[in-house]
């Protein structure tokens, strides 16, 4: 079994080799002329992760319904063609309704 401290040694070279992953395609982008942040944009997996989503079947559908904006999602053809998506609250249906709706 892990100790505790062999998690958190782990963790942090995972955090490590995360960092080493976003420089290297940072630089990548850069050398392609091609500036982005990544620090604000994610996976979809991940910006399930982050705002309490349960399916990326569910964001995968807002981007096709034009919930989330073309400009806030990438895709990174030399990744794979993984698709990247701004990190920030979009609004959804439930979300609308509840602001529109008329108190009985």
């Amino acid at each position: 079994m892990e100790t505790r401290e062999e998690f958190q040694a782990r963790i942090q070279d995972l955090m490590k080799q995360a960092d080493k992953a976003i420089k290297k395609a940072n630089d990548y982008l850069i050398r392609q002329g091609v500036v982005v942040d990544l620090t604000e944009w994610v996976t979809i997996k991940e910006y399930c992760r982050r705002f309490g989503i349960k399916n990326t079947e569910t964001v995968s559908n807002w981007i096709k319904r034009g919930i989330v904006p073309e400009d806030d999602t990438l895709i990174i053809e030399e990744f794979n063609n993984i698709r990247m998506i701004r990190a920030k609250p979009y609004p959804t249906s439930a979300r609308q309704n509840a602001k529109t709706s008329v108190p009985d």
